[in-house]
């Protein structure tokens, strides 16, 4: 009996096999020590970094401050200077939130799901898709305060005791995103700045000058590696992955019900939820995608970022992008079987209508193009997934374009209806936006560790066997002698 329950046991902790379903794969590669790991990760904050990062940050910052720019621009000239019409009445902007929205999830999926799950790959990526959470939320959160146009009133949609008594309508969706946008970003920085204190740690202990020394020493909140600050950690870890889960699901299924309680045909539908959810996973998942895999070879992380890291995100990538494009032909079978006359014609319009070119551009992008990750060796090419992830982004964005303005230009009055053309103060808004979020990016990268060293070195070889955990903990910290006899010392001290 005791033999059978080793054996299941053993079977749960070998996770992900590629080949062979009795060798576990390896996560770290290169005969990597938990050292090396140290050494690999700290160097590219130590180290000057390489020239393409100043070309890229070059092209990012001042792409951000024609955000800023325009933001100013807008709030003194007004909407007009933007696309939208009497019909049309929300465009780019509202496109906008909901894609950014929607590619902050992936990190929070990575990071807490993944980890409730004990998927141990996830360990070489969850830094990537926690810091884009942040960044990505930072960036949806600029288009519901400008959209409105008079942005000096926005104040009134937050519950505060004004002597007016004017109070935000709680049943308006904008007070809705409000409360679960602000729910979200204050759960996803709680979670990536937990992750981030050992490794802080870890930098204020190697640090060379005293002002580096300080500020990595404020940011480790007083770290020192002993088994109480791991059991407090882990604990608070977990309660922090269990808290942030939930969240998944509630974000984007609030922000789905902007449309979704509307009575517009094309939007008042109660697959959004589901749908919204499932694509926000999808697109997350492809600007990982974009991101890790550049960086995984610019940074000279192949030995912490392997091919089966890859591999198992584009497999997720497939069975999203599935589940996207059922969404999509559910729409039109609800349509159909609903015997509604309205909503027939808007999704008819939507695939034969004046802009059908954007929605074949998403159709191709989301669900055509991925079901190429069916074939193993083309999972394996890197450049093909990076294109394909790419593509998603593309596509994502476009399927926020369809819902939104396509279901608008054609509404209950012909007489009413109105073509939307973008102006150049919305492309150039959009593409500001992806340079705010490249720029923040790459300053995270140049100033902090972009791969959790703690986690990843408890999926190591050195993590196993009885002192496993406590062997990868003692050299957290490098291989400098002294520091480790200090944690051994503090940890029989706390012990004791």
């Amino acid at each position: 009996m005791s033999r059978a329950i080793r054996t299941v046991t053993i079977m749960a902790n070998i996770e992900n096999r590629i080949e062979d379903p009795t060798r576990p794969v390896t996560l770290v590669t290169g005969g990597l020590s938990t050292a090396d790991v140290t050494e690999t990760v700290c160097s590219i904050v130590e180290n000057p970094m390489p020239k393409l990062w100043y070309t890229l940050i070059t092209l990012s910052a001042p792409l951000a401050g024609v955000l800023m720019g325009l933001i100013g621009y807008l709030i003194f000239v007004g909407t007009g200077i933007w696309g939208n019409n009497n019909t049309v009445y929300w465009g780019f902007p509202i496109v906008n939130l909901v894609f950014w929205i929607g590619i902050g999830h992936a990190g929070t999926l990575i990071s807490a799901i993944l980890f409730l799950f004990r998927q141990k790959w996830r360990t070489g990526i969850n830094r990537f898709a926690e810091t884009m959470t942040i960044f990505a939320v930072i960036c949806a959160g600029i288009w519901p305060g400008i959209h409105v146009g008079r942005i000096w009133v926005i104040h009134f949609i937050f519950p505060l005791p004004y002597s007016q008594a004017v109070w935000p309508n709680f049943r308006s969706p904008l007070v809705w995103d409000v409360f679960a946008i602000g729910t979200y970003m204050i759960v996803s920085i709680l979670f990536w700045s937990m992750g981030l204190i050992p490794d802080f740690a870890t930098l204020r202990d190697r640090a060379k000058t005293t002002i580096s020394r300080r500020v990595y020493g404020v940011l480790a909140a007083g770290w020192r590696g002993g088994n109480r600050q791991w059991h407090r950690y882990e604990k608070a870890y977990l309660l922090l992955a269990g808290l942030a889960t939930p969240l998944v699901l509630s974000v984007h299924s609030v922000v789905s019900f902007d449309f979704a309680t509307s009575q517009l045909p094309g939007w008042h539908t109660t697959i959004f939820p589901p749908y919204f959810v499932a694509g926000a996973v999808f697109g997350g998942f492809a600007m990982v995608m974009t991101i890790v895999i550049p960086a995984r070879k610019w940074l000279k992380l192949e030995n912490i970022i392997t091919p089966h890291h890859l591999d198992m995100m584009a497999k997720i990538l497939l069975a999203t992008g599935s589940m996207v494009g059922y969404a999509y032909a559910m729409e039109f079978f609800i349509a159909w079987y609903g015997g509604n006359p309205l909503e027939m014609f808007t999704f008819v319009n939507r695939a034969f209508g004046p802009m059908a070119w954007a929605y074949w551009i998403m159709v191709s992008c989301n669900v055509l193009i991925p079901q190429i990750f069916w074939v193993k060796k083309l999972r394996h090419n890197i450049l093909i997934m990076w294109i394909v992830a790419v593509c998603v982004n593309i596509g994502m964005w476009f399927e926020r374009f369809v819902i939104i303005v396509t279901s608008l230009t054609r509404d209950f009055l012909p007489s009413s209806w109105a073509m939307f053309k973008p102006t150049w103060v919305d492309i150039t808004m959009l593409a500001g936006s992806l340079g705010l979020f490249a720029t923040l990016f790459l300053l995270f990268l140049r100033f902090a560790p972009i791969v959790s060293m703690a986690e990843l070195k408890t999926v190591m070889p050195e993590a196993e066997g009885t002192n496993g955990t406590r062997r990868a903990q003692a050299d957290f910290h490098g291989s400098i002698p002294h520091q480790i006899e200090e944690r051994k010392a503090e940890e029989e001290r706390l012990d004791s």
